[in-house]
């Protein structure tokens, strides 16, 4: 059996396979794609909120991203495939870059799964004020709304945040990679992720847009009716979805530093998390700067940029037509960016 050196990336392109040992704890492909679908799910009940910031051509922009995160999630897989010492995100910058590699890809990463982190509690707190306290939230009912325009270029920035920040899942790619069973199958993975969530992101956009228009307000599930049971089913189901993301968001941060910093680290984060929320109780506005700042880098740049860098360094094999699309992306995310 040949032994793996640890001096640099190797030049084949095919998955190391797994042990023995380790094979019984993969997960299929039906379980890994669930898994991928409830990592992107994420920000469900602001995307109509993006759809009012940059009304209906906008879609065209969140189709567009959701077409990049997808194939930027695969140059993931392949910076991963060049070595098998490469098991996470910053892994594939130390691999690209060196240190400095993993020090940025990890301060984009860490800072984002923390923001995100405190999104989901401020998306509980929301919805539990609605829930129980909802005075101040008095709507006449739901209604179609009167003619929009078809561009909001005032608000097409901060549409194109939120829509960033609805696919911001390639930090939690390279583990979902490392799970499966049957690696070969990722990219199909990916694309059945990517389309599914963009369907249930597009479709929710839409009909929230439709029906509140102008109203409509960071979380859609606000806007719906007081007092009934299917508004109360609606919003309990919000309330349990970021309960069952928050451990699984707040985990990478931990195990990064809880090795030098003891074992109250996990329980320093949550506090954290919480102070933040508790002053910054914003969502859209903490949504939409994540976005800016953190997914759109995280989820679009740094994989083209490491992903270039490996395929420099590990040779020919994938010159000509495979680069020509990261090569165009490099050209044209950063405008987008600033």
């Amino acid at each position: 059996m040949a032994t793996t050196t640890t001096t640099g990336a190797s030049n084949s392109t095919d998955p190391p396979p797994p042990s023995s040992s380790s094979a019984s704890a993969k997960t299929g492909f039906l379980k890994t794609c669930f898994n991928g679908v409830d990592v992107l799910s994420g920000s469900l009940v602001c995307h109509a909120r993006s759809t009012e910031h940059g009304s209906w051509s906008s879609l065209a922009v969140f189709l567009a991203i959701a077409v990049i995160c997808c194939y930027t999630g695969i140059l993931l897989q392949r910076c991963m495939d060049a070595s098998p010492l490469v098991t996470t995100y910053p892994d594939v910058g130390a691999l690209a870059f060196g240190r400095r590699g993993r020090l940025l890809v990890a301060a984009f990463m860490y800072l984002e799964l923390y923001l995100v982190a405190v999104d989901f509690l401020i998306l509980e707190g929301d919805n539990l004020h609605k829930l129980f306290r909802g005075a101040g939230f008095r709507l006449g009912g739901l209604r179609v709304p009167r003619a929009s325009p078809l561009v909001h270029w005032a608000g097409m920035p901060s549409a194109i945040s939120l829509y960033s920040f609805c696919f911001s899942g390639h930090a939690v790619f390279p583990m979902i990679y490392n799970g499966m069973k049957e690696r070969r199958k990722f990219p199909m993975v990916l694309f059945i992720c990517f389309a599914l969530s963009t369907l249930s992101y597009g479709f929710m956009g839409i009909v929230g847009y439709l029906m509140n228009g102008d109203a409509l307000m960071s979380q859609v599930t606000l806007n719906l009716p007081s007092g009934k049971v299917s508004s109360k089913v609606a919003i309990y189901t919000t309330l349990v979805n970021p309960l069952t993301k928050y451990a699984l968001v707040v985990a990478p941060i931990a195990e990064a530093i809880e090795a030098s910093l003891g074992v109250l680290v996990r329980t320093a984060l949550v506090v954290g998390t919480a102070v933040v929320a508790l002053a910054v109780p914003f969502f859209a506005d903490v949504v939409a700067l994540t976005g800016a700042l953190l997914s759109c880098t995280a989820t679009m740049l740094l994989p083209i940029l490491c992903y270039l860098r490996v395929r420099a360094k590990v040779g020919s094999r994938s010159r000509g037509w495979r680069r020509r699309p990261a090569w165009l992306l490099l050209w044209l995310v950063p405008p987008m960016l600033c």
